[in-house]
């Protein structure tokens, strides 16, 4: 299987699905998992729309669209708070690659991306093994592979070892894969790593295809990026609409959508610094405004 799946496209990627699902859509979702509603009627309804809205902003801006399971959280661990085993958690995973590929099916550029979570809080740093983050990471991955899915994305990495370990499962599925880490409000990870090292780590034990960062808003990123040629692996950008701190966010109960130009013009600063970024969407807090911002076309108004 080629790894060069993105090319030299442009390639438009979703929101912040889960807190677009609760504070616009609705949904109650324990523990923050979307991948529960893939086995809901009214939940599956509500992912397809979420996810036109993305593919429609893709048709405007002339890209290609690259969109996310609903499964940050569908791993052994959340799983299992969740009521799901590891037969569940294999069919879930797979039904989610086929409902996302059903969105994008007649698109004549389009990606599904098997979206990995942290085995723990992804605001926290978590100390892990990286062959033990392989193991564990492994079904999920092999779920995704079986499925057809066009690559897997690690996302809200907290430190390098659960990337490596994620990249090592992939590797061993035959899945091209990509990393993207999240940074505090002045730019190193929760666990004390710069950037530059995190990719360097990684790149040192078991290169990843691609990199990013997700889950922090573009002004904290740009602490992070010093001009060094390690920048030019970063190809995904998934940033929060709020500047609050991820203590800050977890701690409140309300939504914070931002600041959509100070998004936008920020968000800008960092495609200047980093022109590699080739997929932009959003995190935390954004929806398909907040993107269709990002990308310079008409907000949406259904």
């Amino acid at each position: 299987m080629s790894t060069d799946v993105l090319g030299s496209s442009s390639w438009v990627t979703d929101g912040g699905l889960e807190t677009d699902l609760i504070f616009h859509r609705g949904f109650d979702l324990p523990e923050f998992a979307s991948f529960p509603l893939v086995d809901d009627e009214a939940g599956r309804t509500a992912l397809l729309r979420y996810f036109r809205e993305y593919d429609e902003i893709a048709a405007v801006a002339g890209a290609g669209v690259l969109l996310e399971t609903p499964t940050w959280r569908a791993n052994p661990d959340w799983g299992r708070v969740l009521g799901y085993d590891a037969a569940a958690l294999d069919r879930v995973n797979q039904e989610a690659v086929a409902l996302v590929r059903s969105i994008d099916a007649a698109a004549e550029r389009c990606l599904t991306s098997g979206a990995v979570g942290p085995r723990g809080d992804g605001y926290q740093a978590e100390v892990i093994d990286p062959d033990e983050a392989a193991e564990y990471h492994a079904a999920q991955v092999r779920s995704f592979a079986a499925a057809g899915a066009d690559l897997v994305h690690a996302m809200t990495m907290t430190g390098p070892n659960e990337a490596i370990g994620v990249v090592r499962a992939a590797r061993a599925a035959g899945v091209p894969v990509a990393v993207s880490f999240t940074v505090e409000t002045d730019g190193v990870l929760p666990d004390g790593r710069t950037l530059r090292q995190a990719v360097t780590d990684v790149e040192a034990a078991s290169p990843a295809d691609w990199y990013g960062v997700n889950c922090a808003h573009p002004t904290h990123l740009v602490h992070a990026l010093d001009g060094g040629e390690w920048q030019q692996h970063l190809r995904f950008l998934r940033p929060n609409a709020s500047t609050q701190s991820h203590e800050e966010l977890d701690a409140s109960e309300v939504l914070d959508t931002g600041d959509v130009e100070l998004l936008r013009s920020s968000t800008a600063t960092i495609r200047d610094l980093v022109p590699s970024v080739a997929v932009l969407g959003g995190c935390c807090g954004t929806d398909s405004s907040h993107v269709a911002a990002l990308w310079g076309v008409p907000r949406r108004t259904s």
